[in-house]
C-alpha cells in the first residue's frame, strides 16, 4: 500500500510540473498576429488580499470581453483574468489610439477617487508576462490639510514591449502623468482613455525572460542580507550544539559516576535524577488519542514542506507561474493524508489505545477543522467585499471533492496500515504500576516557561529571513532564493530539535516524567512566536489597513503559525523520544567500577524460591551486578538454570526479590518476577513488573497482611542460609552501590 502511495505522489508530482511547465507559453508569432492581453485585478496597493475585478471600476467596455479559464491554483490565489480593451498585435506600433470616450457619472467620479485615494493599481498578463500600473495619482505638494489633496486618473497607458525575433520577451506599463483627469469634486466629467504601443528588438532568449522579476531578490544588497542571516543562524546552531553537546555529555557522564560512586561517597548522597524515574518515563501520556492525532498532523505537514521544497528548488515555481504554489499545495496535503493516518494510528496502537476509528477522525479534522472553519469567516467576509479573494461555489465543489475522494480514502488506508502494522512501542524499561509523585518545582519549570524558552532560540535563527517571506507573502516582493530558505528551514529543524532535547533532559533531571506533551509544545513554541512577529509585522513594517485585509492577515496567519507548530511538535517530541530511549539504554558501569577484591570477599547471596506448594528451595549465587534497567535480563539464564539444578518439576512458583535502598519507605525498589514452567513443554515465560514505590505485593497463595501501612517495608527482611542478619541502612546502601542485589524472600503473616 505504501509503495502505491508513493506511485501516486511521484505521478502527480510530475504532472504538476508539467502542467506549470507548460503554462509559461512557447508562444511563436508572426507580424501582426494577436497577442493575448488579460486584465487580471486592481486593489490597494498596500492590501495584497483585497483585490477586486478589473472591470469593477468603470473602465472601458467594449462588450466583446471573454474570461479566461482558470486552473484551480489561479482561483485559489485571486486570479479573474478577462480579454482587457487594449489591442497589442505583434510588432505593430500604435500611437495613443483611442479605446473609448466615456462620460463618467458622479458615482463613477467617487469611485475612481477612492480607487486613487487607496493607491488602487491594476494587474495585466500579456502573454504570460506580468503588467503593473496605478490607474491614478494624488498631489500633495504644498498641501498639509488631506481635504486639499488633488486626484488625478490616467487616461492614458503606453505599453513598451521588447521581442526576440518571433517571441515575446519583455513589457512593461508607463502611465503619462501629462494625460489625467481630475477626479476630485463630486461631478460628471468627460474622459477620453488611450494607448500607445512601442516595439523594440532585443537580444534576450526565451528562456531566459522570467530572470527579470526574480532578479530583484538576487541583489548585492539583498544577497548580503540573506547570507548575513545564514551565518548569524548558523553561528546559533554551532554554539547551541557545541554548548548542549557539552554540558549533556558533562552531566551524563557526572549522572552515570554518581550511580557507581563508592561507599564513601554513597552515605552522602540523595537518591535524585533522571534516573530514579525510570519506572515513569516512559508511562504513557494523557490524551493519548489527541497526542498521536498532533503527532500524525505534524508529520504529514512536515512531509508537506519537503515537497514544496523539493518542487522549489527544481524550478517549478518561478515568478508569476500563477496559481502554482497553491495547486502543489493542494495536491500534494491530498496525496499526502496517508502519511498522517498511518503516523497516527499506529503510535496511538503502540501507545495502547482501542478506539483507532476515533483516532482516525481526529487526525483528518485536527488540521484541516480549524482552516476550513477559518476559511468559512474569511470567504464570508470577501463576499461581502466582493472580492476576488471569494472562492467561486464550483471551486469549493472541486476542493471539497478532493478532500472526499482523495484526502479521505487516503486517510482511511494509511489508518488501517498503521493498525495492522503490530509495531510494539519500544521503551528500553519497564513501567511501574503506579506513578511516581511528582517533586515540587520552580516556577520557571512549567510550561509556559519552558515554551518561551524554546521558541526563542529557533526564532531567533529565522526572524531575519521571515521578513523576506513576509513581505512577499503578505506584500509585492517577488521572492526566489529558495536554496537560502532552504538552508535556513534545515537550522530550524536543528535548533528546535536541539533545545527539546536539552529541555527534556533538565525536565527529566528534576524528576519531572511527564515530558510527552512538553517535548511536543516546546518544539512548536516556535509557531507562537511567528505569529507574535505577525503583529509587529503588520503595525511595524507594513501598511495594511481595513477589516477585510486584516482578518485574511491574522487569520490565514493564524492557520500558517498552527501548522509550525504541528510540524515543530512532532520534530521535538521525536528528538526527546530518541534521547531519551538512548540515556535509558545506557547503564551505568556499576559492575566495571568494582575492584576484584569487592568481587572476591563479598559472600555469596542467596536467591531463595517460594513455590506454591509449602516446600522451599534455596538457591546459591556469587555475585549480581544491580542493573535496574536490565534485571530480567540478567536473571532470566540464571534463574532457568538454577532451576534445571533443582531436578523437580515445579509449575507456577513465584520469586519475589526486591532492593532497598532506604528503611522507612523513602526510597524503595521492588521487582516482582512471575515464572510459568510446564514439564510437558519445557516452555518459559518471564514477566516481570517493577515500581520504585514501596508497595506490598501479596500473591493469592499468601494470606493478606493486615494493618500494613503503604510506604514501610517492615514485612521483609534479608534472608541467608541460616538465621537473618542485622542489616543496618548504611549496609543496605552500600550493599547496592556495590552492585550486590539483596533478595527478600520472607513474607509476614498473620497470627
Amino acid at each position: 500500500m505504501e509503495r502505491i502511495v508513493w506511485i501516486l505522489i511521484s505521478l502527480s508530482l510530475s504532472l504538476l510540473a508539467t502542467h506549470v511547465r507548460s503554462d509559461s507559453s512557447d508562444h511563436r508569432y508572426a507580424d501582426g498576429d494577436s497577442v493575448p492581453l488579460y486584465a487580471n485585478k486592481v486593489g490597494p496597493f498596500h492590501n495584497p488580499s483585497e483585490t477586486y475585478r478589473y472591470l469593477d471600476l468603470p473602465f472601458c467596455v467594449t462588450g466583446h470581453e471573454k474570461e479566461k479559464t482558470e486552473a484551480l491554483g489561479e482561483v485559489l490565489n485571486g486570479d479573474r483574468l478577462v480579454s482587457a480593451p487594449y489591442e497589442l498585435h505583434f510588432k505593430k506600433e500604435k500611437d495613443s489610439n483611442l479605446v473609448c470616450k466615456k462620460k463618467l457619472t458622479r458615482e463613477e467620479v467617487v469611485q475612481f477617487r477612492e480607487a486613487v485615494k487607496k493607491d488602487y493599481y491594476f494587474q495585466m498578463y500579456y502573454d504570460d508576462l506580468p503588467i503593473w500600473g496605478f490607474i491614478g495619482t494624488v498631489d500633495k505638494e504644498g498641501k498639509s490639510d488631506p481635504s486639499e489633496y488633488k486626484y488625478f486618473l490616467y487616461k492614458h497607458i503606453q505599453f513598451d514591449v521588447l521581442y526576440n525575433k518571433d517571441r515575446v520577451i519583455e513589457i512593461s506599463a508607463r502611465m503619462d502623468p501629462h494625460s489625467v483627469v481630475d477626479v476630485t469634486e463630486d461631478k460628471e466629467v468627460d474622459v477620453e482613455f488611450m494607448y500607445t504601443v512601442k516595439w523594440k528588438e532585443t537580444e534576450i532568449p526565451f528562456e531566459k525572460r522570467m530572470e527579470k522579476y526574480s532578479q530583484s531578490s538576487s541583489l548585492p544588497h539583498h544577497l548580503e542580507i540573506h547570507w548575513f542571516s545564514i551565518i548569524n543562524s548558523c553561528v546559533t546552531v554551532l554554539l547551541l550544539t557545541g554548548f548542549l553537546a557539552t554540558i549533556l555529555m558533562r552531566v551524563l557522564k557526572n549522572d552515570f559516576m554518581k550511580y557507581a560512586q563508592d561507599e564513601e561517597a554513597a552515605d552522602d548522597q540523595e537518591e535524585t535524577g533522571w534516573k530514579y524515574i525510570h519506572g515513569d518515563v516512559f508511562r504513557f501520556p494523557k490524551y493519548k488519542s489527541i497526542f498521536a492525532a498532533a503527532l500524525g498532523s505534524g508529520t504529514q505537514l512536515f512531509t508537506l514542506t519537503i515537497f514544496i521544497f523539493m518542487l522549489a528548488l527544481v524550478g517549478v515555481f518561478y515568478p508569476y507561474n500563477r496559481g502554482a504554489l497553491f495547486t502543489a499545495l493542494v495536491v500534494i496535503y491530498a496525496l499526502t493524508s496517508g502519511i498522517a493516518g498511518y503516523t497516527a494510528t499506529s503510535f496511538y496502537i503502540q501507545l495502547e489505545g482501542t478506539n483507532w476509528v476515533r483516532n482516525l477522525l481526529l487526525t483528518g479534522c485536527l488540521f484541516c477543522g480549524p482552516l476550513f472553519l477559518m476559511f468559512c469567516f474569511l470567504n464570508t467576509v470577501a463576499i461581502a467585499y466582493s472580492a476576488t479573494a471569494a472562492l467561486p461555489f464550483g471551486t469549493i465543489c472541486v476542493i471539497v471533492l478532493i478532500w472526499t475522494l482523495v484526502t479521505s480514502p487516503l486517510l482511511v488506508l494509511g489508518g488501517i496500515a498503521g493498525k495492522n502494522s503490530k509495531t510494539e512501542f519500544q521503551a528500553p524499561v519497564r513501567t511501574t504500576k503506579y506513578p511516581r509523585e511528582i517533586p515540587p518545582l520552580p516556577w520557571y519549570r512549567s510550561t509556559l516557561p519552558q515554551m518561551a524558552m524554546a521558541g526563542f532560540l529557533p526564532f531567533s535563527a529565522i526572524y531575519i529571513e521571515l521578513y523576506y517571506i513576509f513581505a512577499s507573502v503578505w506584500g509585492h516582493r517577488i521572492y526566489t532564493i529558495y536554496s537560502i530558505l532552504f538552508i535556513v528551514f534545515i537550522i530550524l529543524l536543528i535548533v528546535t530539535a536541539f533545545i527539546t532535547v536539552a529541555l527534556t533532559y533538565f525536565q527529566l533531571a528534576a524528576e519531572d516524567h511527564e515530558w510527552w506533551w512538553r517535548s511536543f509544545l516546546c518544539g512548536g513554541s516556535t509557531g507562537l512566536f511567528i505569529y507574535g512577529y505577525c503583529l509587529y509585522y503588520y503595525y511595524a513594517r507594513s501598511d495594511m489597513s481595513g477589516f477585510m485585509q486584516t482578518s485574511f492577515f491574522f487569520g490565514y496567519m493564524s492557520c500558517i503559525c498552527y501548522g509550525f507548530f504541528l510540524m515543530l511538535g512532532s520534530v521535538g517530541f521525536r528528538a526527546s523520544l530518541l534521547f531519551v530511549r538512548h540515556i535509558y539504554s545506557i547503564d551505568p558501569p556499576i559492575a566495571a567500577s568494582m575492584s576484584d577484591t569487592t568481587r572476591n570477599t563479598t559472600p555469596p547471596l542467596p536467591l531463595t524460591v517460594v513455590p506454591s506448594s509449602s516446600a522451599d528451595t534455596t538457591i546459591h549465587f556469587g555475585h549480581i551486578p544491580y542493573f535496574p534497567n536490565r534485571c530480567a535480563k540478567q536473571l532470566r539464564t540464571q534463574l532457568i538454570l538454577a532451576l534445571q539444578a533443582t531436578q523437580r518439576p515445579v509449575i507456577n512458583f513465584h520469586i519475589r526479590w526486591d532492593v532497598v535502598s532506604h528503611w522507612g519507605g523513602k526510597a524503595c525498589h521492588f521487582c516482582k518476577i512471575t515464572m510459568h514452567k510446564k514439564d510437558t513443554h519445557k516452555t518459559e515465560r518471564l514477566e516481570i513488573g517493577c515500581d520504585r514505590k514501596p508497595i506490598i505485593y501479596l500473591h493469592t497463595h499468601f494470606l493478606p497482611i493486615a494493618n500494613s501501612p503503604m510506604g514501610t517495608p517492615r514485612h521483609y527482611f534479608l534472608r541467608t542460609e541460616d538465621t537473618p542478619p542485622s542489616v543496618t541502612q548504611a549496609e543496605t546502601k552500600r550493599g547496592i552501590n556495590k552492585g550486590v542485589l539483596r533478595i527478600v524472600s520472607a513474607f509476614e503473616h498473620l497470627p
